[in-house]
């Protein structure tokens, strides 16, 4: 899933329409302070990232005096990802800079775009997971801004406790229990078509029941020996958002309501089950904390009890810009090793809790963490997790968002959403030379 654009549904309004901040004259060298080096840490404008890059900086500072850190915003979505690309291709790139791991990382060409990050000391503490998303090819460019997040069901457990339902781990169940909250005159599913990105999660979020189901699909897909067409595994993923459709869970304001709608028939008790990216339980922190315990996350459940878990995202990263020399990169290196750091886990918790698990090995959620990050710990521990396939395979296309909203509105069925989305992909993969395409 494009997190840039998950980033910024976070965003507050007034942050949303600033313009990129100027660099300061840092990042162009020394700073005005004699013996201080100025650099600049570009990240998304959503607010809660705004704030926990500044919590950092201020924190870094504090441990080094001779280093002076603007915090610089770009826009999320596609027009943080175009700009991005201009200035690195540009070489305009502030010294460090916050964006995805995984597929949206490697079209970014990090072998001649950024720093090889992997002799660096720290690459020890950090989950290997995290270090496949963020390199390549025994690279590594980035450290975790940031802590894991799930595309998973957030569900109101206050509601299951008054309806007598235990947490599924089939589909079928899954489907029961939604009408059990439909009979109860709830939305059974919530959805927020409203914003469209909200609409994927019945199908990314399933990838941890496709390779449970097939264990090889990352490499197949890659190759382009299988598709989500060609895959019944893959293709159940838009095959249940039909079915929930067609059986009538849905909140019926599902084609215009927004995330934070959905937000507020989760916390209310209005709907029981938003499949969601759980990113978006910062929000529920901000908005609705006299709720935000009674919500809890479960991994879209498929046809085996028995794999039953959870898809996960790792965290976005802290690049430098190969552009970025001297002692200036000096400095962005040891800005980098503080963010994979548990010192700046602790600097994000001062200013929010963490809404997953961080990556980094002495960094530990605290005991008043929301009840859905500490669900999402209770998978990882219990090895029940599976990365999102963004992160196992560089192939994604662009369009999965417009034909789930029209299988999730009952426009177009699943079985032609997989074959379009199968055409999607391989427009990208031929523009990543991938082989085989």
């Amino acid at each position: 899933m494009d997190r840039p654009r998950t980033r910024a549904l976070i965003a507050a309004a007034a942050l949303a329409a600033l313009p990129l901040s100027a660099c300061s004259a840092g990042s162009l060298g020394s700073s005005a302070e004699e013996g201080v080096t100025g650099i600049t840490l570009m990240v998304s404008n959503a607010a809660d990232t705004v704030e926990a890059a500044e919590a950092i900086a201020a924190a870094f500072e504090a441990e080094n005096s001779d280093v002076d850190v603007t915090v610089e915003t770009r826009p999320g979505g596609t027009e943080g990802d175009n700009l991005i690309k201009t200035r690195l291709a540009t070489g305009d790139m502030p010294d460090v800079f916050v964006y995805n791991t995984g597929s949206l990382l490697q079209a970014l060409n990090p072998q001649q775009q950024l720093v090889d990050l992997s002799g660096e000391a720290w690459v020890g503490d950090i989950d290997q997971a995290f270090l496949d998303a963020a390199g390549g090819d025994d690279a590594t460019y980035g450290a975790p801004f940031g802590g894991v997040q799930a595309g998973a069901v957030l569900y109101n457990k206050a509601v299951y406790e008054e309806l007598g339902l235990e947490v599924p781990r089939t589909w079928d169940e899954f489907m029961a229990n939604s009408q059990a909250a439909v009979d109860s005159g709830r939305a059974g599913i919530i959805q927020t078509y409203g914003e469209t990105w909200t609409s994927q999660l019945f199908v990314l979020g399933d990838f941890h029941n496709v390779l449970a189901a097939e264990p090889d699909f990352p490499e197949r897909y890659t190759a382009n020996e299988v598709g989500y067409a060609t895959s019944d595994a893959a293709r159940k993923g838009f095959e249940h958002q039909q079915q929930a459709f067609e059986a009538g869970l849905f909140n019926e304001n599902f084609p215009s309501a927004t995330y934070p709608d959905g937000l507020a028939m989760l916390a209310e008790g209005e709907g029981v089950h938003f499949p969601i990216l759980t990113g978006v339980v910062s929000e529920l922190v901000d908005t609705y904390p006299d709720q935000v315990d009674d919500i809890g996350v479960f991994g879209l459940p498929g046809d085996d009890a028995a794999s039953a878990g959870l898809t996960v995202w790792t965290p976005d990263g802290a690049y430098i810009p190969a552009t970025t020399e001297g002692e200036r990169l000096d400095a962005a290196k040891r800005l980098v090793a503080f963010i994979a750091s548990p010192g700046a886990c602790e600097a994000r918790n001062e200013v929010a809790p963490p809404t997953g698990p961080y990556p980094i090995q002495g960094c530990e959620l605290p005991d008043d963490a929301p009840a859905a990050s500490q669900d999402i710990a209770t998978y990882l521990s219990e090895d029940r997790a599976t990365p999102a396939l963004e992160f196992l395979s560089p192939v994604k296309g662009p369009n999965l968002e417009n034909l789930t909203v029209e299988v999730g509105s009952g426009i177009r069925p699943a079985d032609d959403a997989a074959r379009l989305y199968d055409e999607d992909v391989a427009k990208q993969a031929q523009q990543l030379g991938l082989e085989g395409w």
